[in-house]
């Protein structure tokens, strides 16, 4: 389709990562700038595209993304703007291992991980998400294939094989499941 970009999202530590390396690894082309390292939290790397943390500001980069495949977090998804047509692949996870998952990530770079209370956060990321979902059942420009991170983990034959349905078939889906590294599910609920 004309103007289509394949969107990887869901909540920071959701799983977004692993599936741009499944799509990467399959051979899609995968827009990144490589300026986030990996890193002990993200040991096969983040996949990113720094350009996508000022989309509210920043859309100029869009053009690039046509054809390929790029990460934008939930919270940014909203601001994607109506002239493209994308393929979301939004990744679903326990809200407890998300906050579970960013409070040893904050720990890891010396960061304070209390400064906010779980409770609370559990209850925004829960309403944010509410959001995201009415959001896209009302774009006719968005269509989406959510997928739970605990079965891209256990399963990633199965969660390979619909990711490949939902954009048109043809990738290697062996491939994509291969790299799925379950020693990586750290922190779970």
């Amino acid at each position: 389709m004309k103007n289509e970009v394949i969107v990887v999202s869901g909540l920071p530590r959701s799983g977004t990562s692993m599936m741009m390396k499944m799509l990467d690894a399959a051979g899609l082309p995968i827009l990144t700038d490589k300026i986030r390292a990996a890193d002990e939290d993200n040991p096969k790397g983040y996949h990113e595209f720094e350009r996508v943390k000022k989309l509210r500001e920043d859309k100029a980069w869009l053009p690039e993304a046509v054809g390929k495949v790029v990460k934008i977090i939930s919270f940014l998804l909203l601001e994607v703007p109506e002239e493209y047509h994308y393929k979301v692949i939004f990744m679903r996870r326990a809200v407890p291992e998300v906050l579970k998952s960013q409070r040893q990530m904050l720990i890891r770079r010396g960061e304070d991980p209390d400064t906010t209370d779980d409770a609370r956060m559990a209850g925004l990321y829960e309403k944010h998400l509410k959001q995201v979902y009415a959001w896209i059942e009302k774009r006719p420009s968005v269509d989406v294939v959510y997928v739970n991170h605990r079965d891209a983990i256990e399963k990633p034959r199965e969660v390979a094989h619909g990711v490949n349905a939902f954009l048109g078939g043809g990738l290697d889906e062996d491939v994509m499941a291969a790299v799925v590294d379950p020693s990586l599910y750290r922190q779970r609920v």
